[in-house]
């Protein structure tokens, strides 16, 4: 009786394993191929089954039911287990086989007071842990641990020094410590600083000498300024002396226009490296790599003093910060801060840039001392600035051509998208500038006539679909939607937006900082109370219409960033309409840049219209439509401007109200005339410098693309 009962529970084990496709019919559909589907219903069903009978008919378990008890313990934990690791998305279906054959080759070698180890070095990781947790009293256990360790850093190397503490004293540790320097310097770095820790140990005892070079710094105050050159350092290019005149104490004797100069300097020699030499210098990416810390010190010692004196009137006070730095110091600049830089921040900088060239500017040549670093980045941001045309034209012509093409060619080679972004986003700035546009649609054809004769598919798809695109900015006549099944761009339909009981439902984000709570009362202020009921608690705020078509509009309050209330109330005003089963149609990103993704972790695929009121770019462009595929995307080229932001959204939800198709060409027709009567010539340009849906051509490549590609 007490086996029955031990029997009926690896049955109840399996019942449970059968819901995990939820449907109870004896076969698990675990994925899209049958074939493989029979193997994993085997394996838990008819496997487990064999090996429930053989606990009947093994001679070994014969009158000693605590045995059988123990096997059949044993098969019911690891159908549990795996039922476990697939709801937690810790194992794949398609290891449900290998799983239960290691199981039972484990089950068997444990009888025999053999290890287990040799069965766990042939499974995937994920498969070992499973079986390795069953048999901790056997032989061959410590030995598996260390197995299983060396799957899982061959999994998640990042880990390494996280978890080698325990191994540190193995054959094999050295070697790890070398690997994980190589990926990043400054975590060893931060453990080097352990000296009496198993790991910190580790890495001082090392005799590699990337691995002692790091360790040394640890000892080094203010060791993360050195971390840029330390390629240079290894090879005794520079010494710590070198850098240290610039660097002093980290505020004593730190001179930060030196240093960043310091910084382009090794940026071009390791980037000549890179593209050159295809040597890669171990400093040059990652966490607190040369082009990471670079990024932070164009930002932090020139753009953000510039973006914040916007509104100072005299150049040379609010430019004082640039007054030493020549044209590849501002080249770097502009170029890796395009989700910060300002508009007025970047105009000004090309100047001096163009300027400190010399008379007779030469900006092939500054191309050439740079090494083409970033070189279509800077295309694209010119084009975006109007700056495009000049700075060709300071180059002969057939460079100037050569560029361009360079610009559209081979982009079917990236490993992602992102040039063929800048490439759309760059010809919808040049729209104006018949020649320049004329002559990126002719590259554009040119490239997927090459691509056809090559028979690359790819390639082919690729620039078609971005000749449409661009054809599409100023022909009529091209219909998107018929050619790559994506919702019109130009228009969107009441019904179309609102959720099944009528309702469109709009969530905002603020952020708790400066502009988030100067700001937020001009927002709560927009809502009349004619129109509008408000209701409001502690986090967020509510505003539903009274007139017209049902409009809810939620956004959580500004509170404390520095202690992260404002992400809690967003988080609760989130969980609040899950549970109402609320789901909003309309995103609003009220906050800098650099709060950007914070919003985009919390878009929903309810999303039909999303108003980043910051910088779009791939990789913000990319995160949007991943998750609101259909999304009508309004951003804009710089920092979005917090009034102007509530005037679009004024309008949109004006629009709303009144049941109306909202048309974006109209819309952005009438309020380009309000604002061309604006007296402030910043005003007037920083709208010019916003994109509607219809004119986001990166948007409506990334779109048309990824149809055409599921369609193939």
């Amino acid at each position: 009786m007490g086996q029955q009962l031990f029997y009926r529970r690896v049955d109840e084990a399996q019942l449970e394993a059968d819901k995990l496709d939820y449907k109870a019919d004896h076969f698990l559909k675990l994925t899209g191929n049958d074939e493989i589907n029979l193997q994993i219903t085997d394996a838990i069903f008819r496997r487990i089954d064999e090996m429930q009978y053989d606990c009947v008919v093994n001679k070994r378990f014969e009158a000693n039911n605590n045995k059988v008890n123990g096997a059949l313990r044993l098969l019911r934990n690891v159908v549990i287990a795996f039922s476990s690791a697939y709801r937690q998305k810790k194992i794949n279906a398609v290891y449900a086989p290998e799983l239960i054959d290691c199981f039972e080759k484990s089950f068997h070698a444990s009888l025999d007071s053999q290890s287990i180890a040799p069965f766990i070095n042939e499974v995937h990781y994920e498969t070992g842990n499973i079986i390795l947790d069953m048999f901790p009293e056997n032989s061959g256990y410590a030995a598996s641990k260390k197995i299983l360790f060396l799957k899982y850093i061959n999994m998640h190397p990042e880990k390494t020094l996280q978890l080698i503490g325990p191994y540190a004293d193995e054959p094999f540790a050295d070697s790890l410590v070398v690997l994980a320097c190589l990926r990043n310097p400054v975590q060893l770095y931060n453990y080097a600083q352990k000296t009496n820790s198993p790991e910190g140990r580790l890495i001082h005892r090392s005799t590699n000498p990337m691995v002692k070079a790091v360790a040394d710094l640890s000892l080094t105050p203010n060791a993360l300024f050195y971390f840029p050159f330390l390629d240079d350092l290894l090879k005794g290019k520079k010494t710590i002396d070198d850098i240290k005149k610039y660097v002093g104490d980290g505020e004593e004797g730190y001179d930060s226009v030196g240093y960043y100069k310091l910084l382009v300097k090794t940026e071009i020699d390791y980037y000549n490296r890179v593209a050159v030499l295809k040597d890669t210098p171990v400093a040059m990416y990652g966490s607190n790599s040369l082009t990471e810390t670079l990024q932070k010190k164009s930002w932090q010692h020139f753009v953000k003093h510039m973006n914040e004196l916007h509104e100072v009137t005299n150049p040379n006070i609010r430019f004082r910060s640039v007054d030493q730095l020549g044209p590849t110091e501002l080249y770097y600049l502009m170029v890796l801060t395009e989700e910060d830089i300002y508009t007025s921040t970047f105009k000004n900088c090309f100047e001096r840039m163009m300027d400190r060239l010399g008379k007779k500017p030469k900006t092939d040549s500054l191309l050439l001392a740079v090494n083409f670093d970033h070189y279509k980045k800077f295309i694209k941001m010119s084009a975006g600035y109007n700056k495009l045309d000049t700075f060709l034209k300071a180059m002969p012509k057939e460079n100037a051509d050569n560029l361009m093409r360079a610009f559209t060619k081979n982009l079917e080679k990236s490993s992602n998208n992102e040039e063929a972004v800048d490439v759309a986003d760059s010809y919808s700035s040049v729209l104006n500038n018949k020649p320049l546009s004329s002559f990126i649609l002719n590259q554009l054809k040119e490239n997927e006539r090459r691509c056809i004769a090559a028979g690359d598919q790819k390639g082919t798809v690729l620039y078609q679909v971005l000749k449409n695109i661009c054809l599409s900015a100023t022909d009529s006549t091209i219909n998107l939607t018929q050619l790559y099944g994506i919702p019109s761009v130009y228009s969107l339909e009441y019904n179309a937006l609102a959720d099944d009981s009528g309702r469109v439902i709009e969530q905002n984000f603020f952020y708790g900082d400066e502009d988030g709570r100067a700001y937020y009362p001009l927002f709560v202020n927009s809502f009349p109370a004619s129109v509008w009921k408000r209701t409001e608690n502690k986090e967020w705020i509510e505003f539903s219409s009274i007139k017209g078509k049902p409009v809810w509009v939620f956004a959580n309050k500004p509170l404390d960033n520095d202690s992260g209330q404002d992400s809690v109330a967003q988080a609760d005003l989130t969980e609040y309409l899950q549970e109402k089963d609320w789901a909003p149609n309309v995103f609003v990103h009220r906050g800098h840049s650099y709060w950007l993704p914070y919003t985009l972790d919390q878009l929903q695929p309810s999303g039909k219209i999303i108003i980043l009121g910051s910088c779009g770019g791939y990789k913000n462009l990319s995160r949007v439509l991943e998750t609101c595929p259909d999304a009508h995307i309004i951003s804009t080229k710089q920092i979005g401007k917090g009034d102007m932001n509530q005037k679009i959204i004024n309008y949109v939800n004006a629009e709303l109200i009144k049941g109306k198709k909202l048309d974006w060409r109209q819309m952005w027709d009438n309020m380009t005339k309000d604002f061309a009567k604006d007296p402030n010539k910043e005003v007037r340009d920083t709208w010019l410098d916003y994109i509607p849906p219809h004119k986001n051509l990166g948007a409506l490549f990334i779109k048309a693309y990824t149809k055409k590609l599921e369609g193939e």
